[in-house]
């Protein structure tokens, strides 16, 4: 498409036809090879998935609902569901490596998909550094169990938290960076034993926190009735983000449009089944007034059942594992949807260039992880935390609306997995997204805007001019 020919409205917002998002070939298409398969992207999505957030997430919120908090886990997994039904539908129609972003750029037009990328930057880049935040608290506290010995708090805090800087979080960001240069067939293998670990972990809690149950725990199941069950759903929802990490990987699975909607619904029923298990064996195993303010809720009651501190360790182990492969796949995520970026002109040819020997994006792994762990090595873990939900909700809306836009532009188009209950379903998610995203903080939306606003420079800047629709060129990945 010339520059002349169009004006500026129309560069705006031109679209990447869908043959162009997967570079005319779902089959090898991108220079990233197709090597993972059904059970490693099925990980993948319970590894981004099930993190920090099932070790803390019942301490706030069952006061909120009490034991009904179980309810609050079913109604967030729906809402979750909604989205990850409308995932898998563009995952199949359009097994490419951007995720919401490619979606974005083949249904509302350029400059929304750099919208997008700036929400998707926030998801997966700011919440792979808040993650590895978290790491370090539970490195240390199995360290000093087992071996008795702590990293002092000047190595292992942010300089607003009393440290100089997070060396475990630093550690940590450089490990997954290592791993993914490496090669994506074996991130996601080594994910994979993670998951089956992390998995182990929640196992065992329920296992011996069943031992513990007393019916009479659950005698005042919703003390707070409707209400209460709502409000705690909004805090349980953000344990269930990290099921699109499943789209970021298009360009490298094996059969992708049949095998990547059939591992986000595997994942999300992983994810649902484990969480509503635990809570349920929590809120029996412990009177619902014992959660608030508790430190470390999950071990604290298996504490309480067996008399002894090893279940502590235990659950401390699981965390450094969970976070670990929280951390892989968010990176990941955030690389593949920069390359996919990079090939389509809107950021430097850097970020697509593909080494020839593992098949990966080397020096975008590189980049990204140092911005990663500069982050976590200096920023506390609350002000990276408060950035990613906003940009997560906002692009679940537009995959919501994508699969609506694609149905009417594309009715021919091949779908290997269809939402149920169009149009009703991803109506649902976008009102569900919608209604989560008027319950943040305002000043969450002050910071979203500006950030916005600076990814929007970039792009007329750089983006626009650069864009492969600009030049009407038509390249994939480049080899370093």
């Amino acid at each position: 498409m010339a520059r002349a020919n169009q004006p500026l409205s129309g560069r705006l917002l031109r679209k990447m036809p869908l043959d162009q998002l997967t570079g005319g070939d779902v089959h090898g298409g991108g220079g990233l090879v197709r090597s993972i398969g059904l059970v490693q992207l099925t990980a993948f999505g319970v590894g981004a998935t099930i993190g920090t957030g099932i070790f803390f997430v019942l301490q706030t919120n069952v006061p909120k609902a009490g034991p009904a908090i179980v309810w609050s886990f079913v109604l967030a997994a729906i809402v979750a569901g909604l989205t990850a039904l409308c995932y898998a539908e563009l995952a199949g129609a359009t097994p490419v490596s951007g995720s919401s972003y490619s979606y974005a750029y083949a249904t509302l037009g350029e400059v929304w998909a750099m919208v997008v990328a700036a929400c998707l930057l926030l998801e997966y880049g700011v919440s792979s550094a808040a993650v590895a935040v978290g790491w370090s608290g539970y490195l240390n506290q199995f360290t000093d169990n087992v071996f008795g010995f702590a990293l002092p708090e000047a190595l292992s805090a942010s300089p607003e938290e009393g440290g100089i800087f997070n060396l475990p979080a630093m550690i940590l960001v450089f490990l997954c960076m290592l791993l993914l240069i490496r090669g994506a067939s074996e991130s996601a293998k080594a994910n994979a034993v993670m998951v089956a670990i992390k998995l182990g972990v929640l196992l065992f809690f329920i296992v011996v926190g069943i031992t513990g149950w007393n019916s009479n725990n659950l005698a005042d199941f919703a003390p707070f009735a409707t209400a209460g069950v709502l409000a705690a759903t909004g805090g349980i929802f953000f344990s269930f983000i990290g099921l699109d990490a499943v789209s970021t990987a298009g360009e490298e699975v094996k059969d992708p449009q049949r095998t990547m909607p059939r591992a986000l619904v595997a994942a999300l029923v992983i994810v649902t089944v484990f969480y509503v298990a635990v809570a349920l064996v929590a809120v029996a195993a412990q009177p619902w007034q014992k959660f608030e303010g508790q430190d470390a809720g999950l071990a604290q009651i298996l504490q309480d059942i067996v008399g002894a501190s090893w279940p502590g360790t235990v659950v401390a182990a699981g965390a450094i594992i969970s976070i670990f492969s929280v951390t892989l796949v968010t990176i990941y995520g955030q690389t593949r949807i920069l390359f996919n970026m990079g090939r389509d002109g809107m950021l430097p040819p850097i970020f697509s260039k593909v080494n020839p020997r593992t098949m990966t994006p080397v020096p975008n792994t590189i980049i990204v992880s140092i911005a990663v762990a500069v982050m976590a090595g200096v920023v506390p873990l609350s002000k990276l935390a408060d950035l990613t939900s906003i940009g997560t909700l906002a692009a679940f809306t537009v995959v919501s609306i994508a699969v609506i836009l694609l149905r009417r532009r594309e009715p021919d188009l091949p779908r290997t997995f269809k939402v149920p209950g169009y149009p009703v379903t991803p109506i649902l998610s976008i009102l569900a997204c919608m209604y989560v995203i008027s319950q943040l903080p305002g000043v969450t939306f002050v910071t979203f805007a500006i950030w916005v606003a600076v990814f929007l420079a970039f792009y007329f800047s750089y983006g626009i001019k650069h864009s492969r629709l600009e030049r009407g060129t038509r390249g994939v990945g480049s080899r370093s």
